[in-house]
């Protein structure tokens, strides 16, 4: 049985829209109703997703659409991609959910957070499921005004300046997907999301509009990507809570970014046309210059936030590597990565805030013996730092592994090059953690001992997601041939964005 498409794209939807509306009126006090209420609105939409998973992987198509002006539709819709990227932000939400509540659990402005947080995930959301390039740009918009609250929320010198900053740059990025947007619909008439493109018949006629318009988009998307020198908001938005920082990294504003590029080339100009007109080469050098200094600026940093921001920085470039390899191997590499950076990152951000709620450790030069005093913790960062590092059979290993093949197949010899050495740097500036987490002595005293005394090391709400998430770590890369899996739906989508002769 097929559910209607009202049923099941608006529940989706507004299964976090109504959550954060109705909250925004809670009073603080009313910490329980408010945790039901996020609880219930997350698991409703992970529900909702692995039915419309199903359906989508049976064949079915679900498609609403409504008239906004002449020639302009709004208009929602599911293929594999939208299931690529809507599969893993209802997911994390959940588990981010689950993981704020614990966070912030004698917080102030909790009611607040937890609103425009749900508007965040809406947002989202509302961008997997764009059916054409209008409707993405309006949700890119709201995902903007939604998390520049959670930037900040704690209202400090810092975080307001952090958020004029991410306003800056996303607001600016914004504007530039709007003239591009604008330009191709003048060239083009409505452009809708097709696998395969729509652009193949301008390609003679209109070749260097539409490389103009490309390299348009990139700056667009490459603010959220935080592909340099685009990037330098992100770093500094480190000032947020935890919760906000795995949201930002794993889930919506970074990944974001990398959908909708995936979108634009894929779904827009069409791999072959993008081909055809000599993009991809200088998009895989964007994309490994990037890669190359992130991984050399987290090497500096000693606040662990802000080395986890720039091995984003280095990490998410993946993705615009494998759109930017011509052929179905690389296409893998970096959709799968879309999932496995998420996973593998939203683990080491939740590590993050549990050192920093617990034992007030912000710096990596505080961290010697954490993993003694901090165990699960510990542990599960172990295993995201190993899986960004690639090491096997972690979902980082497969992730690198497509992309490595992916262009040798795709006759850039010198990218498998560019992946080995940020390999390296991920180990220069991973392992060096693990080593004081586990085989450091411990302090006499941490600098805020939170006065824990619970059997367990911190709360089980701030434990269970990292623990989670990084299970899903081992699992994605272990039982990568698995149907149940990241790579078979990355491989899905693959096979029918080049299609067999």
């Amino acid at each position: 049985m097929v559910i209607p498409s009202e049923i099941l794209l608006l529940g989706i939807l507004f299964s976090s829209l109504v959550t954060g509306v109705v909250i925004f009126f809670l009073p603080e006090e009313r910490h329980g109703l408010r945790t039901g209420l996020n609880l219930t609105g997350a698991g409703v939409k992970v529900l909702l997703v692995v039915e419309l998973l199903r359906e989508i992987y049976e064949g079915a198509s679900h498609t609403l659409r409504w008239t906004m002006l002449p020639g302009i539709d709004f208009a929602l819709g599911a293929d594999a991609n939208t299931m690529l990227f809507l599969s893993l932000s209802a997911l994390l939400w959940l588990l981010t959910t689950i993981y704020a509540v614990g966070y912030l659990e004698h917080s102030p402005n909790r009611s607040r957070f937890f609103g425009f947080f749900s508007l965040c995930v809406s947002a989202t959301t509302g961008i997997a499921l764009s059916a054409n390039l209008v409707t993405f740009l309006i949700f890119y918009e709201l995902l903007t005004v939604s998390t520049y609250p959670l930037v900040v929320h704690r209202g400090t010198q810092a975080s307001l300046k952090a958020g004029r900053n991410y306003l800056a740059y996303t607001l600016g990025g914004g504007a530039v997907l709007l003239v591009a947007t604008a330009a191709l619909h003048l060239l083009a008439g409505p452009v809708e999301f097709v696998e395969g493109g729509v652009l193949g018949e301008f390609t003679d006629s209109h070749a260097t509009e539409l490389r103009v318009l490309f390299w348009l988009f990139v700056v667009a998307l490459g603010v959220k990507i935080a592909i340099v020198p685009l990037h330098g908001w992100l770093p500094q938005a480190m000032v947020a809570p935890a919760p906000v920082s795995a949201l930002l990294h794993a889930v919506a504003v970074v990944k974001a970014g990398a959908f909708g590029l995936i979108r634009v080339v894929y779904d827009v100009f069409g791999i072959g046309v993008t081909a055809e007109l000599g993009l991809l080469h200088p998009l895989a050098i964007v994309a490994s210059v990037t890669i190359i200094y992130g991984s050399l600026r987290a090497l500096s940093q000693d606040e662990l936030k802000k080395r986890l921001a720039y091995s984003t920085v280095s990490q998410v470039s993946y993705i615009t590597l494998g759109a930017a390899l011509f052929g179905p191997v690389a296409t893998i590499g970096g959709l799968v990565h879309l999932v496995h950076q998420g996973i593998m990152k939203i683990t080491l951000f939740f590590c993050a805030g549990n050192y920093a709620e617990e034992l007030g450790v912000h710096r990596i030069s505080e961290m010697n013996g954490v993993g003694r005093r901090m165990p699960w913790t510990t542990v599960a960062f172990t295993i995201g730092a190993f899986g960004m590092i690639g090491v096997p059979p972690l979902a980082g290993y497969i992730s690198k592994w497509y992309l490595k093949k992916g262009a040798i197949v795709a006759g850039e010899p010198w990218v498998p090059l560019v992946l080995a050495v940020s390999s390296v740097l991920n180990a220069a500036y991973f392992l060096p953690i693990v080593y004081r987490a586990w085989f450091q002595p411990e302090p006499r005293e941490w600098p805020q001992e939170a006065g824990n005394s619970r059997p367990w090391e911190t709360s089980v709400l701030l434990i269970a997601p990292p623990v989670i998430t990084a299970a899903l770590v081992v699992y994605s890369g272990l039982f990568a041939e698995s149907p149940v899996s990241p790579l078979a739906w990355a491989q899905l989508i693959a096979q029918r964005e080049y299609p067999l002769p």
